[in-house]
Parts: structure tokens; C-alpha cells; sequence
């Protein structure tokens, strides 16, 4: 399965052929050669080290509640296991 994932333009590159983005503070040079038209501000999907598409603020945010509400999800189930673990020691 592939997953990509929003973040935020925050400055173009040279000759608008990258962008660095940023996501929870993490900042990452990208490639914007499968994308026209992106400026700072705007959100992307980002596969790989290269914006797939842009999408809107209000899409990018859901996507990641989605990703946080899965991640609280999958922690909450290791917790569980362990515990299992431990009551049959």
C-alpha cells in the first residue's frame, strides 16, 4: 500500500522545480515536477519526495486527524496486547 501525505509549502525553489514543505515542523525538500501552479501556503500531497497533487487546507487537515486518529488507535491496541501479555505471565 502506498501513503501519501498533506503538508504545507513553505517556499519554492529555484525555478519552481521544488518546494520545501513543512509537517509538524518537519521540513523536507520535494520535487514539484508532477505539479504546476503550487505557491506557498498551499498544501500537498507528498509520495516519495514529490507533490502528487495540491489539496485544499480544509482536505489536508482532515487527512491528518484521520492519520492522528489511527496512529492513537494503533498505540491504544499495542497497550492492550501488552498488557494481555503480561496478565498471562
Amino acid at each position: 500500500m502506498c501513503l501519501a501525505i498533506p503538508a504545507e509549502v513553505v517556499e519554492i525553489g529555484d525555478e519552481g522545480e521544488s518546494a520545501t514543505v513543512s509537517l509538524d515542523g518537519v521540513r523536507k525538500d520535494i520535487s514539484l515536477a508532477l505539479v504546476e501552479g503550487v505557491r506557498p501556503g498551499d498544501y500537498v500531497l507528498v509520495h516519495v519526495g514529490y507533490a502528487l497533487n495540491v489539496v485544499s487546507k480544509e482536505e489536508a487537515a482532515a487527512t491528518l486527524a484521520l492519520m492522528a486518529e489511527y496512529e492513537a488507535g494503533a498505540e491504544d491496541a499495542e497497550g492492550v496486547q501488552e498488557r494481555e501479555k503480561e496478565a498471562a505471565r
